[in-house]
């Protein structure tokens, strides 16, 4: 079971591939948690907001993580995305992600809400029981959700929640991790929710991060944190450098949108989403298509 010690790494942040008549494409989405396998990514993380959840019902991301599941086969930690805005929700998608066999839950604060102290501990109280005991990874996203859930908001539902062995951060800022990293040291993972920050937040105590990029670039992603690890500040930083191009151009607009769309552009799925997501014109995509030509990793 994944605890705040094992909890480290690279994990990816999936797209969920739709097909033409708006279906999720299942064998895109196989080929792609293969192809993060094979890659060396540590772990993976189905229906987050990359993973386009909000727009999935509760049957599809039930079978989304069960498939996810199922692939990985026990060779990585597959951490499945149970967030909504309504408590009863998470709860019946934590209940299938325990079901279907997933290593732990990613909860992300329930947007739109924005429930007082009280309310976020008792949220996560109720998805914890129904996610029987499945540890939990508190998700803090302040520009998805409007909530952001301060140092001491955190220690609130970890003081309740036993379960919570991990934060993805991502609210961009160093200053925040540090101060995590300060409040909690090793009893709580500290994962980077933002591909900008890596090198920065690993230097002040972050052991991994939940990423976009790699799932186009899964080994020079996971590289920068093993290349830290191994004592090799050079090698991480010219790792961190390589993807910075990449990256820049992936939060241009709404994630996931570039990202899908380079995803489509290398062959891995269609360019398809569900709306109010749209695919945007080739014009609005130069800068990413550029990126993605010019990246010495993709050749």
């Amino acid at each position: 079971m994944l605890s705040a010690s094992s909890l480290n790494g690279t994990y990816t942040a999936l797209i969920t591939p739709f097909d033409s008549a708006g279906g999720v494409d299942f064998q895109a989405f196989s080929s792609l948690v293969e192809r993060q396998i094979a890659s060396g990514i540590d772990g993976l993380v189905p229906c987050g907001t990359t993973g386009e959840a909000s727009t999935l019902d509760a049957i599809e991301q039930a079978e989304v993580i069960a498939v996810c599941v199922e692939i990985a086969a026990g060779r990585v930690p597959v951490i499945a995305g149970v967030g909504s805005m309504s408590t009863a929700v998470s709860c019946r998608l934590a209940g299938a992600a325990a079901e279907a066999g997933a290593d732990a839950l990613l909860l992300v604060t329930p947007p739109y809400n924005k429930p007082t102290q009280a309310g976020l501990v008792a949220h996560f109280k109720k998805v914890a029981e129904a996610g029987g005991g499945r540890p939990l990874v508190f998700y803090n996203v302040p520009g998805r959700t409007a909530l952001d859930a301060g140092v001491d908001c955190v220690a609130a539902v970890c003081a309740a929640v036993p379960e919570v062995i991990g934060i993805k951060e991502a609210t961009g800022s160093v200053e925040r991790a540090a101060q995590i990293k300060a409040r909690f040291g090793d009893s709580l993972a500290l994962l980077s929710g933002d591909d900008f920050t890596l090198l920065p937040f690993y230097s002040v105590g972050g052991q991994g991060c939940i990423s976009v990029v790699s799932n186009l670039l899964p080994t020079t992603t996971c590289s920068i944190y093993r290349h830290l690890q191994a004592g090799d500040l050079p090698s991480a930083q010219r790792a961190f450098m390589a993807i910075r191009p990449l990256v820049a151009e992936l939060f241009s607009c709404s994630n996931p949108i570039p990202v899908k769309m380079a995803a489509a552009k290398l062959g891995f799925c269609e360019a398809q989403f569900r709306l109010p997501l749209l695919a945007p014109g080739d014009d609005e995509l130069s800068g990413l298509y550029a990126a993605l030509n010019a990246c010495d990793e993709l050749s």
